[in-house]
Formats: C-alpha cells, sequence, structure tokens
C-alpha cells in the first residue's frame, strides 16, 4: 500500500527534492538496505520487490539518462550488476533473471529523475496465484535479512 499512495516519492526532480537513492548513501547499511558500496555506484534491495532478492545498481550522481553516466559510473555500473547476479546465485540460486531500466516516466520508471538497474532472481514457478488472482506478492524473508545474506555473499574484489 506505501508504494500504490507513494510513500518515499520524490516531490520533484531534483537531486534536494526527496530522491531517496540521494539519501541512502547517508544512511547506514542496514537502515538503507544497501548491500554493497562502491565508488561512483552502489547496489540496494528494492523496498518494494518484485520478487525476494530484488536489486537496484544505482549511480550515487543523480542523472536520469543513461547517456549521461560517465564512463567511470557505467563502467561500475555493468560491474555491480555482475556481482548482483553472482551475489544472487550463490545466496538464493536464483534459476534466472530479468535485469533493465526503466528510462523515462512513460516507460515505467517509479524513480524517473535517478538511474537506477534492477537485478530481479527468477525461479521456476515463482508466479503463483497470489500475484495474478490476489494482485499480492509474497515474500518469505524479511528485507533486512535478506540485505545481510546478499550482503556476506557479495564477491569480493
Amino acid at each position: 500500500m506505501a508504494y500504490i499512495k507513494g510513500e518515499n516519492k520524490p516531490t520533484g526532480p531534483g537531486a534536494g527534492e526527496g530522491c531517496p537513492f540521494c539519501e541512502i548513501p547517508a544512511m547506514t547499511d542496514e537502515e538503507g538496505l544497501v548491500v554493497a558500496r562502491g565508488r561512483s555506484v552502489f547496489t540496494v534491495l528494492n523496498l518494494y520487490p518484485y520478487n525476494s532478492g530484488h536489486l537496484m545498481v544505482v549511480p550515487y550522481r543523480h542523472v536520469a539518462d543513461y547517456g549521461d553516466l560517465d564512463e567511470a559510473e557505467y563502467t561500475e555500473l555493468a560491474v555491480f550488476t555482475r556481482r548482483s547476479l553472482a551475489a544472487l546465485r550463490k545466496a538464493s540460486g536464483a534459476q534466472g533473471f530479468n535485469v533493465g531500466m526503466n528510462l523515462g516516466l512513460v516507460a515505467g520508471a517509479g524513480i524517473a529523475a535517478h538511474l537506477h538497474q534492477h537485478v530481479v532472481p527468477r525461479w521456476g514457478g515463482d508466479t503463483n496465484f497470489m500475484p495474478v488472482v490476489g494482485h499480492t506478492r509474497v515474500l518469505p524473508q524479511l528485507l533486512r535479512d535478506t540485505r545481510q545474506i546478499l550482503a556476506d555473499a557479495w564477491p569480493q574484489d
């Protein structure tokens, strides 16, 4: 319901207008659900996940378009996406993944002003009657517990 009601949504497109991706880096890893931090990007659990372990790789810099990332940002974004896949495989035995970005509101971006790449783990049969009929997702684990498991599984440099 928090997602549907628009809670935690930015009040505007600027970095200082309530953007959660700009606020998360100042939080502790536990408070912000941060799995790993790099120089240019960080990986965080989605507060409103599609599936258990739904991660997002986010640049620290408030930028909306992929073409506006600098070389260090898009390089580390790719590296952290690859590490996200490895951590999810190790921690959860994911059988597949949906990986991608929704660039712009019309493309479905919930927070269009701050680019982020989704990494969603998938398993055979992971879609059941609850989301289809009940319009409800069932997550078998608390987000903080999932964050710790994935942080422990994160590949080291």
